[in-house]
């Protein structure tokens, strides 16, 4: 009993299940933003240290065992990688490498946060990379916020308005929509018959997981231009970026006609479910999320339109019914069997029962960043696959830009993945189909 209460944060169910990914591969995170003015190392070392000790995120432990982990704080020595000054015509393929090598970097399990700073022109681009159990992406993104903000001369946030560092887990969600959970659980065979439907993209190589990383600007212009189509076709923008997606992919899954069974093409999203929980897990320290998966046949000569409306007809349907609580109750199933998997048998787990030829994570930056500094800059995520799908999409929104960073495995998809999705995304931004 006294060893637990030296832990007091208790690991919910996906945290548990991205610290096995973890066994498998680096399974980490990271967000990237512009600071104005010259980067001075040294102050911006003193900065995040100020903010990461008013947070309480020094001392991290973890006691694998009995899943539970500690913020100890105390001081921050945190860790500053400065890169070499680049122009700005230049910026993008510099920190498109440097985001690939942050995903196949391990993190010691005691020190899970990292920073990079690259100068670009009369600036620079910050950049904190982060063991992914430790936090979702909503949480980062306000912590590097108000970083950028301190640089800029801003307060560090006093200490009693910092966020709580030990969020809830999903068992005092299942007591307060207990409902949701029995709804999620009798639509189980309704997923099982799906995963049944859904194509399993080919791996060469399963056994290597490293990430390869692209980055895909979408321009104001374009930005506005996603958007407007979306409202036209009844579509949120994140519908319309799968259907997008799964535009993309049809050609990469041709052999999906020749199967007799499996002829949909799978795209999974994270489910932020902050808002499912009560008042304090909104501003806490961590990640509380769920997924979910829509499949379709993406048959030849399918309009961008009337695709985006089949996966908006999908997505409402799982989000009016909480279905995405399904995919708790197979992670749950999942973290039964792992124990008893080869390490191969391992890599190819999800991909054997959950199918999904890519997962897109979206994140809307302007509410988590700083007013007094809004919008964010040249806002830039990457995600690692894991074993769970071959390529990622992390989404970054703001009220002006969006940016999509693609990790994915070459040994499923080639090199020229991330550039057919940019075609489909140009394209439909100068002309909806």
């Amino acid at each position: 009993m006294r060893e637990r209460q030296s832990f007091p944060g208790k690991l919910n169910l996906f945290q548990r299940m991205m610290l096995r990914w973890r066994g498998l591969h680096p399974y980490n995170a990271i967000h990237v933003a512009h600071v104005a003015g010259a980067c001075d190392v040294d102050s911006l070392r003193r900065c995040i240290a100020d903010i990461m000790a008013a947070r309480g995120l020094g001392g991290f432990a973890l006691d694998a065992t009995q899943r539970r982990f500690v913020y100890r704080g105390g001081d921050v020595a945190p860790e500053v990688r400065e890169l070499a000054a680049v122009s700005e015509a230049d910026a993008d393929a510099a920190l498109a490498f440097e985001v690939e090598r942050q995903l196949n970097q391990p993190f010691a399990i005691d020190a899970p946060i990292r920073y990079f700073a690259l100068p670009v022109g009369g600036g620079y681009l910050l950049g904190i990379a982060y063991d992914h159990f430790i936090a979702g992406g909503d949480a980062v993104a306000t912590l590097l916020g108000e970083i950028v903000a301190r640089v800029g001369g801003g307060a560090v946030l006093p200490p009693a308005h910092a966020p709580s560092l030990y969020p809830p887990t999903y068992v005092s969600l299942l007591r307060r929509h207990l409902g949701w959970f029995v709804t999620a659980l009798q639509a189980m065979p309704a997923l099982v018959r799906e995963s049944k439907r859904a194509f399993r993209p080919r791996d060469i190589d399963p056994d290597d997981p490293r990430n390869a990383y692209a980055l895909i600007r979408v321009t104001p212009t374009e930005t506005a231009a996603l958007r407007g189509h979306a409202r036209t076709f009844g579509v949120t923008l994140h519908d319309l970026v799968v259907a997008l997606l799964l535009r993309s992919l049809s050609p990469l899954a041709a052999a999906r006609h020749d199967e007799r069974q499996r002829r949909e093409i799978g795209v999974a999203s994270i489910v932020n479910i902050r808002r499912d929980f009560d008042g304090d897990a909104a501003r806490a320290f961590g990640q509380l999320l769920a997924s979910m998966r829509v499949t379709h046949a993406v048959p030849d000569g399918v309009s961008v339109g009337a695709l985006a409306r089949d996966v908006r007809e999908a997505t409402t349907a799982i989000k009016r019914r909480h279905l995405y609580l399904r995919t708790l109750f197979g992670l749950g199933a999942a973290s039964m069997a792992w124990r008893f998997l080869s390490t191969s048998r391992r890599n190819r787990f999800f991909a054997k029962h959950y199918p999904a030829c890519a997962g897109i994570s979206m994140l809307d930056v302007d509410p988590c960043w700083p007013a007094a500094i809004a919008p964010a800059t040249l806002y830039t995520r990457g995600v690692s696959t894991g074993p769970l799908t071959p390529a990622v999409l992390a989404i970054s929104t703001t009220a002006r830009e969006m940016s999509i960073g693609v990790s994915w495995r070459l040994t499923v998809l080639p090199r020229d993945f991330p550039a057919r999705l940019e075609a489909e995304i140009r394209l439909c931004a100068r002309q909806p189909g």
